[in-house]
């Protein structure tokens, strides 16, 4: 249970870490409109979550497989 907590931690600290910069850029771009700020930052993160689970599955789905294939090698 610990790995996913420190895989949670250190996702969390990406996102407030790329909110910073994101809402510079698009405070830049767009004006000081929070409206529009506020949801394309929403989309952003809409799509980064979905990016992320797809890693995630990924990830996973690679490693059972890998677990399996390492377990045929193992002596009995």
């Amino acid at each position: 249970m610990g790995k996913h907590r420190d895989v949670l931690q250190i996702l969390v600290l990406v996102l407030v870490g790329m909110f910073v910069p994101f809402l510079g850029s698009i405070a830049l771009t767009y004006g000081l409109e929070i409206e529009k700020i506020g949801l394309t930052f929403v989309y952003f993160i809409a799509l980064f979550g979905f990016e992320l689970f797809l890693v995630f599955l990924y990830f996973t789905v690679s490693g059972s497989r890998a677990n399996k294939r390492l377990e045929e090698y193992k002596p009995k």
